[in-house]
């Protein structure tokens, strides 16, 4: 298991490796990783990869900046992390290093979801071959041509929503953008808490042309199902194939990250939702695990699933390789979890997974 030691997730799966009676899970730390360049497991051992972003010392170093609030920086992070995850050697892998690779370049990770027929909103930057956006007059240029008065322009390497901005353009010319990036006096942009609008074109472009080096990915703004008139997504957790556990996230803003003033709605609910409009909740959640199958090699991962207007169909926003934080949370009726946590039911899918990996079962 390669790890920091302090991470909360680490710690939540160590808790329910040793609940389960396996051996506790060897820690590798991102520091060692990092300076060592590569770490050598044993045929047979499990070997989870963490997520390097909770720790503010080792992402300081991928990123190549002072500050841990800068947003910039993304795509040396991204270099750093990949070719980290490529050095290490051996091991049964929960989280495969090309999965990884993909994951956590959203226009790849678009691409292959798009190839595999899996619901995701238009993007003129998906897949290998998508537009290069190299600044705020290809966003520009990219909603007159295909007609999105109302997009999303995304860090291609970003998570918990950093860089995000959900951009609207009106009549006679204004321009709106709603993100949690403070844009300072200097230029520089840094990551807030607080979510803001932007209402100057110059801002947004200084904005987008600071981030454009990094790489952006481009997706139309999908008008998403409400929930107590608040705008409604949802947060599904598949392991080895099967949609384990969901968690409704609501916002006022397009921003329904909970770490930005996003709130958890009622799951009940939003099932009530979906049958009342003469769709399923099982093909809300098959959507999820078709998504999930683009990555095979990889144990778990968490899609953001955006729900349409009305409740009958739902889109994949992301695929989110550390999106299982979800403490205290237990799994779906009929999911196979039940009383599960998402690390329960993780360490309860080993078996089949590494069998299914390695051809015999792991003891």
């Amino acid at each position: 298991m390669v790890a920091n030691p302090e991470n909360r997730r680490v710690a939540l799966f160590g808790q329910a490796v040793r609940a389960a009676g396996l051996p506790a899970p060897r820690v590798v730390s991102w520091a060692d990783v990092l300076r060592c360049h590569g770490a050598d497991f044993a045929a047979d051992e499990i070997v989870r990869v963490d997520s390097p972003g909770e720790n503010a010392d080792v992402d300081r170093v991928l990123r190549g900046a002072q500050d841990p609030t800068r947003v910039e920086g993304s795509a040396r992070w991204y270099a750093g992390f990949v070719a980290a995850v490529r050095s290490l050697r051996g091991g049964i892998r929960l989280d495969h290093p090309e999965d990884l690779a993909t994951l956590f370049d959203k226009r790849l990770c678009h691409g292959v979801l798009h190839a595999a027929g899996v619901p995701v909103p238009a993007s003129p930057t998906s897949g290998p071959r998508g537009r290069p956006v190299r600044g705020w007059d290809d966003v520009r240029a990219s909603m007159r041509e295909h007609r999105m008065a109302r997009l999303f322009v995304k860090p291609a390497h970003g998570s918990s929503a950093s860089g995000v901005l959900a951009v609207e353009a009106g009549g006679g010319g204004r321009i709106r953008a709603t993100t949690s990036v403070e844009l300072a006096a200097d230029g520089g942009l840094y990551n807030s808490l607080r979510v803001r609008r932007y209402e100057r074109e110059r801002d947004i472009a200084a904005i987008v042309d600071a981030l454009a080096p990094d790489g952006l990915h481009l997706e139309r703004w999908l008008p998403k199902a409400s929930q107590d008139g608040r705008a409604a997504d949802l947060r599904v957790v598949v392991v080895a194939g099967r949609a384990t556990h969901a968690v409704v996230r609501t916002s006022r803003s397009p921003l329904t990250n909970l770490h930005l003033g996003g709130r958890r709605g009622d799951l009940d609910t939003v099932r009530e939702a979906v049958e009342a409009a003469g769709a399923r909740w099982t093909d809300l959640l098959g959507v999820c695990e078709r998504a999930a199958a683009c990555f095979p090699r990889t144990l778990c991962v968490g899609v953001d699933l955006l729900p349409a207007v009305g409740w009958r169909r739902a889109a994949v926003g992301e695929v989110n390789a550390f999106g299982d934080l979800l403490p205290r949370l237990t799994g779906l009726p009929g999911s196979g979890a039940e009383g599960l946590d998402t690390y329960a039911a993780q360490v309860a899918a080993l078996s089949s997974f590494t069998q299914h990996r390695t051809g015999t079962p792991h003891a």
